[in-house]
Formats: C-alpha cells, structure tokens, sequence
C-alpha cells in the first residue's frame, strides 16, 4: 500500500509513522555524520553513523524485518563501537537483546499537516556560524551530552551542518539572549524535529514551545514526525501530535 504522504487522512499517516521516522531520521544522521567526516553504511534494514570516540555511534533501523544477515552486521558494528552508542527502532521489531545493551521505549509522535500558531518569543533560523555555536552550547547543556565536554566548538553542530540539503537549526532568544534551540529536518515531503533543548536559565518560560512552533512555521503543509521523551510529550501533544507507536531504543552503558 502507498501512502500519500501529504494527505490529512490521520490514519494512514498514523500507521505510516514509524516508516516516516525512519526515512527522516536516517537523512538527518546521514547528514549529521557526513558534515562531521564520519563514515555511513547504508543497508537495505539500517543506516549507520559511525562516529569517533566523542560523538560515538548511532544506527537508525530502516525496516521491521531485518534478515539474520542485517541483525549479525548490526551486532558487529556494536561491538566495535569506539563511544557511546544508540540504536533506534521505530519499529520495535529488532531483538538486540543478545548484544547486552540497556533498552527503553519512547513514542513515535506525528502531526498532521495545518496551520501553526505563532511563537511567543522571537524565533529565528540560524544562519551565522556564532548562532550555531549558541544553539550547541544549549543542546549540550539540554540533553546532559557529556561525551562533549569539554567543549569544541563545531563538533556537535559543524557549520556545514546546516548546509545539508533540508536541514534547519533554530534559536528562540528571551530579551535577545539565545534560550532555546532545535534542529528541524524535511526529506520526502515530511518534516521531522530533533535536539529541541532550553537552557537552564530559562526553563519553564514556554521557550520550548516557541522554538517548536517556530519551527513548524516553516513546514505547516507537510506531516511532522518526531520520537519524544516523557517530559516533552505533554508538549508535543499540545501542539497538535498524536502518538502512532513506541519506538525502542537500545545503548551502550
């Protein structure tokens, strides 16, 4: 069955999501890992990232059936693994058990297409190379990234990250100061989101959902997947997103 990815029917959209997730999250790693130098394996089950010592290893699992070949080169890649991994399953069909990694599930979320509110803060599309440096000092404050520090400047975020074909970063600023920031992702007609972090000092200031629906703004006519965490559900709910499946995630200790 084909699925119209632009069309408002909510469930095929909803039961294509875990498909969706996938394509976009393989394109915003695949771009990730090649404006960082790293090497991308693509196989017909997985796209892999691998990464050096700091930034590790990510593998996006691409369909629900992988063959034993697939699982047995997953497996290998694991094993060699110079940092930290994460392989994510939208799927929740590949059995990683036997490799020994800490597994936990958080949903596939998605939002049809409509119209978006505008953000409270002012929200901006990064374009110099000191936003983006800004919008990686949040993210690695954000997401608690300590394989990153101490801090090099572009080993998160490179510049030419956002000259990756789809690729946007965005900052949401509080009295002209940077807040927030997220990463938004469109490849094959559907919009994705990524790294949507605050700062600590402006936590609880609705800074989140301003970088979000600043984001949206650019992607209001397409469907939006995104996997969202236990304290960002609430949020992405509200915007308009409705959970489709859970999404299993393994890593490395």
């Amino acid at each position: 069955m084909t699925t119209d990815f632009r069309s408002t029917d909510q469930p095929a959209l909803l039961a294509g999501a875990p498909t969706l997730q996938a394509r976009n999250s393989a394109a915003f790693w695949t771009a990730t890992g090649v404006s960082r130098g790293h090497e991308v394996i693509r196989r017909r089950g997985f796209v892999a990232v691998d990464g050096d010592r700091r930034a590790g290893q990510r593998i996006l699992i691409q369909e629900p059936d992988l063959t034993p070949a697939e699982v047995a080169e997953v497996g290998e890649l694991v094993r060699r693994a110079a940092g930290p991994l994460i392989v994510d399953d939208p799927f929740s069909s590949t059995d990683l058990s036997h490799l020994g990694l800490r597994t936990w599930q958080m949903p596939v979320m998605l939002r049809p297409p409509g119209p978006v509110a505008d953000p409270a803060l002012e929200v901006t599309r990064v374009r110099q190379p000191e936003d983006l440096r800004a919008a990686e000092r949040i993210v690695i404050e954000g997401f608690e990234l300590d394989g990153f520090e101490p801090y090099r400047p572009g080993e998160l975020f490179p510049t030419s990250l956002i000259e990756q074909p789809g690729v946007d970063v965005f900052i949401a600023s509080v009295d002209g100061v940077a807040a927030g920031a997220g990463v938004s992702v469109v490849a094959d007609g559907v919009a994705s989101h990524y790294w949507i972090a605050t700062s600590s000092a402006f936590r609880s200031r609705g800074v989140g959902r301003a970088v979000m629906l600043g984001a949206l703004a650019h992607v209001a006519d397409l469907p939006a997947t995104l996997t969202a965490s236990k304290l960002g559900r609430p949020l992405y709910e509200s915007l308009g997103y409705t959970v489709a499946s859970p999404s299993t995630w393994w890593a490395s200790s």
